[in-house]
């Protein structure tokens, strides 16, 4: 087996994907891409069953109880020792307090040691940094721009959660600019009409000049966001991924502008890798480079 290949997933609220990851191409094998729904709100147990499955069916044409294993889960989590911390966030309650590398090890049957874990954002820029858009520089901030909002912060080794969606912003949090949600209801309160989402927005920006103020105004949101998380990390680079970055020739014009009146500007680009940059993220926490430099075990 090559000792190359680690089994990588990226576990969401609602679903959980998984893959063998070639570390030395960067690359995910194709044959072994599984994607599945997940109930979180169901019992532990059928829980740990679901993504032990899913995990089982993306490494069998593998020997798994020896392969490395990198999984990319949302916080607040314990990513050393394997504990959930999530709680009342209408997902994996079940799980609080639990030891998942510990239950996932015995439901695979191989050893915890095999496990690692780090955050979702985190793995986003991770995977970024090591194969896509950030490669090559050694401070970079992501975000992923979509139903919610993730921050990311890298410095020179992991990529970590910046935790900044709940952060004060405007006349609420900056997650309530900064989503798909926030482009439905200020195009409603412009126009009268509510769309399923910013797809169906991006089909009238051609039509509908009110389409166009709402892109303006969510970029020279972003960039408002964005001053403050550069100054405190004076990143070389921003990544953007998420299904908003898509629509980013709408409205980074105006967040550039932003940033250039502060004295900020710093290269946005949009993310190489797109869904399978978190699980390459996930997957990098078992490059040799972090293994000799990170206690991650």
């Amino acid at each position: 087996m090559n000792n190359s290949f680690i089994l990588a997933a990226d576990i969401g609220g609602s679903h959980i994907t998984a893959a063998i990851i070639d570390l030395e191409k960067s690359a995910v094998l194709p044959d072994t891409l599984i994607r599945k729904p997940v109930d979180s709100h169901q019992s532990a147990k059928k829980i740990i069953k679901v993504w032990s499955d899913v995990l089982l069916e993306a490494g069998a044409l593998y020997n798994l109880p020896h392969l490395k294993i990198g999984l990319a889960l949302p916080g607040p989590f314990d990513y050393v020792k394997g504990i959930c911390q999530i709680q009342n966030q209408d997902k994996y309650d079940a799980l609080f307090g639990l030891n998942v590398k510990e239950l996932l090890a015995r439901q695979l049957d191989m050893a915890v040691q095999n496990i690692r874990m780090i955050n979702d954002a985190g793995s986003f820029l991770q995977g970024e940094v090591f194969a896509g858009a950030a490669q090559g520089y050694a401070h970079a901030i992501g975000l992923t721009l979509g139903t919610g909002l993730g921050t990311s912060r890298f410095h020179e080794t992991l990529a970590e959660d910046a935790n900044l969606w709940c952060s004060p912003f405007l006349d609420s949090i900056a997650e309530d600019y900064l989503s798909s949600r926030w482009f439905i209801a200020r195009y409603q309160e412009l126009s009268g009409v509510k769309l399923p989402g910013v797809k169906e927005l991006m089909a009238l920006t051609e039509s509908d000049v009110k389409v166009k103020m709402v892109f303006e105004e969510f970029g020279t949101n972003l960039g408002n966001f964005l001053v403050d998380f550069i100054c405190t990390d004076k990143p070389e680079v921003i990544v953007m991924g998420g299904n908003i970055a898509n629509a980013g020739h709408l409205f980074l014009n105006a967040t550039n502008q932003v940033l250039t009146n502060h004295h900020k500007l710093v290269p946005i680009k949009q993310s190489v890798l797109g869904e399978e940059a978190i699980l390459i993220g996930a997957a990098n926490c078992w490059h040799k480079k972090l293994t000799s430099s990170l206690d991650l075990a």
